[in-house]
């Protein structure tokens, strides 16, 4: 049975993720050819970084993100560090590259996003929350979208301080 997500639901694209095995290197390489950026920086791990589960099971992981503006998108890069995470997973069986597409909520719809792709048959395989305010979800959706989605309340960048920004930005 083919079910259709709720029409108030946000399906624009808000996010391409790309998992890299050097966060630096990659901002770099973006800057320098393509021009992108600044780029924020946050590095998360706990305490900022909490409720982390990966496929339903408690699990403690860290990465490093980055991210900058695409024109109406938002481009991350992301730098797996500790812990078990779906990232590692990925550059282990495929190497670096693009990771997912992130359909984010509005921050006051994420329990009624999440049933609704619940109700499509997929499920959650990574999930966790960034402060006080960010919850995300990584779901299995390769098998109908042929694309991993990421979902939740938001982005990084919407509410919290980034740790550091690169380039540097000269302070006048």
């Amino acid at each position: 049975m083919e079910h259709k997500l709720n029409a108030n639901m946000s399906h624009t694209v808000t996010q391409i993720g790309v998992v890299v095995k050097d966060i630096r290197a990659a901002m770099e390489t973006y800057h320098r050819n393509l021009g992108w950026g600044p780029w924020n920086v946050y590095e998360l791990k706990g305490p900022l970084h909490h409720h982390t589960e990966v496929r339903g099971e408690p699990v403690e992981y860290s990465m490093i993100i980055a991210e900058t503006s695409a024109g109406s998108v938002d481009f991350e890069l992301i730098q797996p560090l500790d812990g078990p995470s779906i990232y590692k997973e990925f550059l282990e069986k495929h190497g670096e590259g693009i990771h997912h597409i992130a359909c984010m909520g509005n921050g006051k719809n994420y329990e009624e996003n999440l049933q609704a792709y619940l109700d499509m048959g997929m499920t959650v395989q990574m999930s966790g929350s960034i402060g006080d305010n960010i919850r995300y979800y990584y779901l299995d959706s390769e098998p109908l979208f042929k694309i991993v989605i990421e979902s939740g309340s938001g982005h990084a960048g919407h509410s919290v301080t980034p740790s550091w920004v690169y380039p540097p930005q000269d302070k006048a």
